[in-house]
This record gives C-alpha cells, structure tokens and sequence, in this order.
C-alpha cells in the first residue's frame, strides 16, 4: 500500500511568519503601491522601471528571508506522506525547506522570463542581482518578473485542479482565499477527504466544505494539524 498524499495549498500567511510582507496591508497598499501601480500588465507598459524596481525589493526580501517551521514541517512529513505543495507564494521558501513537489501559482520571484509570448525563455535569479531596463533575452526582448500579474491567466490552474482532486488529505495554510481563481480549489478536494484550513480568520463557508478550521497562525497551527493526522 502507497503513502497517502497530502495535497497543501499556502497563502501569504506561511511566509508572512518568516518576515515576507504580506500580500494586501489593511490599507488597501502592497508595501506603500497600489497593487495597479506594480502589479499589472497595464504598469509595465506605463513604468516598468518603477515595477522593477518593486520586484527587486522584493526579491531581495524573499532571497534574505529563511524557512520557519511550518515550512520545515511539510517538508519532514515526506518521510510519511507523499506531499504536493500548491502555493500562491512566489517565494521559495518550500524548496529551501526541503519540500521536493511545489507546484507555484503566481510565479517565481527567483525568476525572469522574456516579455515576447513567442519566446518561451526563462532565468533563474543568483544572489542579490535583478533583471533591469536593460536586461534581454537571447533574441533581444525585454525581461520581466516571471510573475503572474492582475488581469493575466494562472497557466498552472489546471495541473492544481488535478492534484487536489488526487489528495487523501487536504490542508490551506495561510490563506483566508479571497483571490481567485486559487480559492476556487476548495471545490476540487472530494467529499471522503480529509480537509483541514490553518488561518486565524476564514470565512464560514469552509464549514460548508467539511474542513476542519485550526484557528490560528500558520506555525502554530501546524503542530495541531501534525497531531491530527498522525
């Protein structure tokens, strides 16, 4: 018999305790923008310099920051569970962790990409340096953050709807799934799974789902999730 798979999909929240700001402040700012400023096809055309540089700051807080528990957690149960991450995060803090499936949803700041759709290259990002205005792919394009902004398609979507409907246990971390189309996963995960949600404040319609709400932070919920499913 075949390990059981846990299917996770992280939020904000898992990386948040590890120092990554989270996604939207309470004011409405990503980090003092406008998300429209910074994080849309509409804001390269307009400023690419000032996303850019947005995204290097970024990047450099994400490079800096270091996995805490919970990270660490989901990547120990691979000795027990067969283990998917889905994340919203583009950091990559799970790989660091020593997570070996991480399937990211909104990009991967650690990487660029050619701003051609007819150029299928990508980068990986080394240390503190970042792509700038002057950045170019091998057939001359501009390079841009390999992120996916407001307004364009998840192309991982579909591959995330097929893991979770493959899980035996499913668990959100981090995330109160308020942006779609990530928080429609829920809808994938079938009736006989086992269902857990780690957030301080969800929405009531996860009782509707069957999961069982851990009310609290992402590192301390996970000590409450490993108790129950161990």
């Amino acid at each position: 018999m075949g390990k059981q798979k846990i299917v996770v999909l992280t939020g904000a929240g898992i990386s948040a305790e590890s120092g990554i700001k989270t996604f939207r402040d309470s004011d409405g700012l990503w980090e003092n923008h406008r998300i429209e400023e910074v994080a849309t096809p509409e804001a390269w055309e307009k400023n690419p310099e000032r996303v850019l540089n947005f995204y290097k700051m970024r990047y450099q807080q994400c490079v800096q920051a270091q996995p805490n528990f919970a990270h660490l957690a989901l990547a120990e149960l691979q000795n027990q569970f067969e283990v998917q991450i889905i994340t919203q995060n583009i950091d990559d803090l799970h790989e660091r962790a020593g997570s070996q499936n991480v399937l990211h949803l909104h990009g991967e700041i650690l990487e660029a990409k050619s701003t051609s759709v007819l150029e299928n290259y990508r980068i990986r990002l080394n240390g503190l340096d970042y792509i700038d205005l002057n950045s170019r792919s091998p057939k001359g394009y501009a390079m841009r953050p390999n992120i996916v902004w407001f307004g364009e398609s998840v192309p991982k979507m579909e591959d995330a709807m097929v893991l979770t409907q493959s899980a035996d246990i499913f668990v959100v971390i981090g995330t109160s799934l308020q942006v779609y189309p990530a928080a429609g996963l829920t809808r994938y995960a079938t009736k006989a799974v086992k269902k857990f949600i780690i957030d301080p404040s969800v929405s009531d319609t996860f009782y509707q789902y069957s999961f069982s709400h851990i009310q609290k932070n992402a590192v301390s919920g996970m000590h409450d999730f490993i108790n129950a499913i161990l």
